[in-house]
């Protein structure tokens, strides 16, 4: 029997930096990971995404270069070697975990974790048990399914399998109009892909400010992306290798094939196979249920990341890491605010939010103001060629204090910092407009915005 006094069960954004901060603090640690170290954001989520998300812009600005006086004739675009590209991304960054965790003394094993009885972990292959003084579960999540819509990896496919195939089919239909899916919208149609997306909810990326999802929609549709909000699939069958898909929207019942189709309609927690039978942790669609400081109904059991269901995003699993190690070490680290924190979408134009949107100001009853500023009026988003979009921010009427940020555009997701910052050390619209912001720059926009809901916006 390995002891330890804290054990981490999966190698994601949480697991991996859990055992790190706990490797730091002094405690001894274990990782248990069943299958690749950094989980599914590093190997099949967020990074590989990104990177062939760049090989999109990077292919739309050579499409494009005769914006720039630039003339490109006969080139070509070879997907395969953007899959390539962005797996050599991943294993770059896994590597760079594995060595972390070896510099910090924390033992790796690999091998599938299942609870026995409370605080006695078994591992499955070999049969050896792991006693932790405490356990934080980290074992991710991954794509849900729908019954009426099988997934055979080749015609019809999760994000998973998007980041393996390495051709790009002649026509697509994503299902689901949500981050994941918008992203690969994206990525199929400039690589030349004729794009259907559905998104049974009224607009795309459904969560954001409605302003922001109409936006991204008319940039979609000059992309030629065709786009079925309001929209429910009925089913999908693959008949001469392409999938059939029927489904209802405002004109009524539907029926179009398509060479594949990519399901991505949210995550189903990685709770199933973990042995919690055997402990007194209780779930909630099979979300594992945990306190402010991530103890699950089990005194010494703690879960963090997309398997608590809390908010499914890489940065909140480590941001739980740290806070969780904390508490556990006894430095009673103030509790996270789930309600502010930055959200990203990486598609073009890149999607960005911090808060509460407009209509949920208004739910509340707040007494709010707006601060607006279209990247149309900022020279550093002219010079770039990508003046479409703007920021949006939602203030408390009375002191000024930001409730929420929107923004849609070019590197949208890197002004986010910036707000995070802003509202965490209890900073209000005055102060954002009264700092000094490098010019020129897409981030004089948070300032112009911040100054526009006093009406003392300059450049616009």
């Amino acid at each position: 029997m390995a002891e330890c006094d804290i054990l981490v069960i999966g190698t994601g954004p949480g697991g991996y930096v859990a055992a790190i901060r706990a490797a730091q603090l002094g405690m001894k640690t274990i990782v248990l990971e069943k299958d690749s170290i950094g989980g599914v954001c590093l190997n099949w989520g967020c990074i590989p995404s990104k990177a062939l998300l760049r090989n999109a812009e990077v292919l739309r600005l050579v499409q494009n270069s005769n914006e720039f006086g630039i003339e490109i004739d006969n080139f070509s675009a070879d997907f395969g070697k953007a899959i390539s590209r962005s797996r050599d991304v991943v294993k770059r960054l896994t590597s760079g975990v594995e060595f972390l965790l070896k510099k910090n003394n924390v033992t790796t094993i690999l091998g599938t974790g299942q609870f026995n009885n409370e605080g006695v972990v078994e591992i499955l292959e070999t049969g050896e048990t792991i006693h932790a003084i405490n356990t934080i579960i980290a074992t991710g999540a991954r794509p849900r399914h729908i019954p009426s819509i099988p997934i055979d990896g080749k015609i019809v496919i999760t994000s998973k399998e998007a980041l393996q195939i390495e051709n790009i089919p002649e026509n697509t239909m994503i299902i689901g109009g949500g981050a994941i899916g918008c992203e690969f919208a994206d990525v199929y149609s400039s690589y030349g892909s004729n794009v259907t997306i559905v998104e049974m909810l009224d607009h795309l990326l459904p969560l954001e400010d409605e302003e922001i999802s109409q936006q991204l929609e008319r940039s979609f549709k000059r992309k030629k992306i065709k786009i079925k909000t309001g929209t429910s699939i009925d089913s999908v069958k693959i008949e001469n290798d392409q999938a059939v898909v029927s489904f209802t929207d405002s004109k009524g019942a539907q029926e179009q094939s398509f060479d594949r189709v990519l399901l991505s309609v949210g995550i189903q927690a990685n709770s199933d196979n973990l042995g919690l039978a055997n402990t007194r942790i209780e779930t909630e669609r099979d979300y594992i249920i945990i306190d402010d400081n991530m103890q699950t109904t089990h005194e010494h059991i703690f879960a963090i990341g997309d398997v608590t269901g809390k908010l499914p995003l890489a940065h909140v699993a480590s941001s739980q890491a740290v806070n969780v190690v904390e508490h556990i070490a006894g430095l009673n680290p103030p509790p996270l605010d789930y309600n502010f924190m930055p959200r990203a979408t990486y598609c073009s134009p890149q999607v960005a939010s911090i808060g509460i949107t407009e209509s949920q100001a208004k739910d509340l009853g707040k007494n709010f103001s707006i601060g607006r500023f279209p990247l149309s009026a900022n020279g550093k988003a002219l010079g770039l060629g990508e003046s479409a979009g703007f920021i949006k921010l939602i203030l408390d009427e009375d002191v000024g204090e930001i409730l929420g940020a929107h923004i849609i555009g070019a590197e949208a997701t890197e002004l986010l910092g910036e707000i995070a910052i802003t509202k965490f050390l209890e900073g209000t619209n005055e102060e954002l407009g009264f700092v000094t912001h490098p010019h020129p720059t897409i981030s004089e926009a948070l300032k112009e915005a911040a100054l526009d809901a006093t009406n003392q916006a300059i450049h616009i």
